[in-house]
């Protein structure tokens, strides 16, 4: 939420000079209401929207920016960007690991995932998205390119890269500008509803088991966006927004993930928790070493310096969050059943911690019809912890 309302405010900045904080602050309420009386059933159609707009900006973005940029060719060569450098072999490493453990967090894919009506019908969904995002990041991300050989980006004043697809849309006659504000704030708002009714699905599921009533659950998910919105006009870069959640993901992803596999039923919450917060301690332990100052270190944890340094400060965190919180959650499993050893051991009982238990049975919550389907109309239950337990 953050990264999405962060990313409009500063683009509704570059491409107007207008402040952001107005249009945050409609999408928020307009985003709200919708969401309220029409439920998850409201996102699938602003998702459709969503993929209509995604083809529209590109289509016209593609036309547009290929009949008014001018590229020279001599700014291509001393720009040095085809070339290979040390980033760019980073990132091979640092972009996967952070995007495919990220996805696991994003509540909005489990439930479109688990709303499938069949196995098939999931495969062939993910298939035509992925093969569709592989083609508009692909002339997405050119268009960075783009932007530094006209000279649109950095610009001046400086402005962050991470918007530089913007900044080469400026440009552009003020008629194509004001169609790309439109569908930039539709693709925003669609987003954001997706990650509000997600956010209510999870709340009243996991947190609550539906005990409480549904719209106590709305006005919690209201009162978040406020600080959502404080931060999201504070933070400096939305791709530190992103990587800050990144690299929490990366320590925590790969133990939870064992836990996964019924062959590991032995793995407990315990060894979750520890590997994923030994993780970030491993990062701050290798940023302190790296760069011999203990505040460097925590900012690593921060990433303060972003992606874009000429060292292997981002590289290393990427590497210490994973394996550190493996190691971290492997320390843990050994402390466990060094401790359970002991107690079974002074009470005369056998060791039984790699020895599958028979399962417990847990009373079914019922779920009030008329309160979460019929006024909401929302999917409750669907949420991807509880399905995959």
């Amino acid at each position: 939420m953050v990264a999405e309302l962060s990313a409009l405010q500063q683009i509704i900045n570059s491409l107007t000079g207008l402040n952001g904080l107005p249009v945050v602050i409609v999408e928020c309420v307009v985003t709200t209401i919708y969401t309220s009386l029409g439920g998850f059933r409201i996102s699938f159609v602003t998702d459709n929207i969503q993929g209509a707009m995604v083809v529209g900006l590109i289509i016209l973005g593609a036309i547009t920016v290929g009949l008014e940029t001018h590229v020279e060719r001599a700014s291509v060569v001393s720009s040095d960007l085809l070339g290979a450098s040390l980033l760019g072999w980073q990132l091979v490493y640092i972009l996967p690991v952070a995007i495919v453990t990220n996805d696991f967090f994003l509540s909005g894919f489990w439930m479109r995932t688990f709303a499938s009506k069949t196995d098939r019908d999931l495969v062939i969904g993910t298939s035509i998205a992925a093969i569709s995002v592989a083609c508009i990041l692909t002339l997405v991300g050119a268009t960075g390119l783009l932007a530094a050989w006209s000279g649109a980006w950095p610009g001046d004043p400086p402005m962050s890269g991470s918007i530089a697809f913007f900044l080469l849309l400026e440009q552009l006659p003020a008629w194509v500008v004001g169609i790309i504000l439109v569908m930039t704030v539709s693709l925003s708002t669609a987003a954001f509803d997706s990650l509000q009714s997600a956010m209510v699905s999870t709340g009243s599921n996991d947190i609550f088991r539906n005990k409480l009533n549904f719209w106590w659950i709305r006005l919690a998910v209201i009162l978040v966006i406020f600080p959502v919105v404080i931060v999201a006009l504070k933070s400096p870069s939305v791709l530190q927004v992103y990587l800050i959640s990144d690299l929490l993901s990366a320590s925590s992803i790969p133990v939870l993930a064992i836990g996964l596999n019924d062959k590991f039923f032995w793995w407990t919450g315990f060894e979750v928790v520890i590997g994923g917060l030994g993780g970030l301690m491993t990062v701050f332990i290798f940023g302190t070493i790296y760069y011999g100052s203990a505040l460097d270190g925590a900012n690593l944890m921060l990433l303060e310096q972003s992606l874009y340094v000429d060292d292997w400060s981002a590289f290393g965190a990427f590497v210490a969050a994973p394996v550190g919180g493996l190691l971290w959650a492997l320390s843990a499993l050994g402390f466990r059943v060094l401790i359970q050893w002991y107690l079974a051991k002074s009470r005369g009982h056998p060791l039984d911690v790699f020895n599958r238990q028979p399962p417990t049975a847990h009373p079914i919550t019922p779920i009030h019809h008329s309160e979460h389907f019929e006024e909401n109309h929302e999917t409750v239950g669907t949420s991807p912890p509880d399905l995959l337990k």
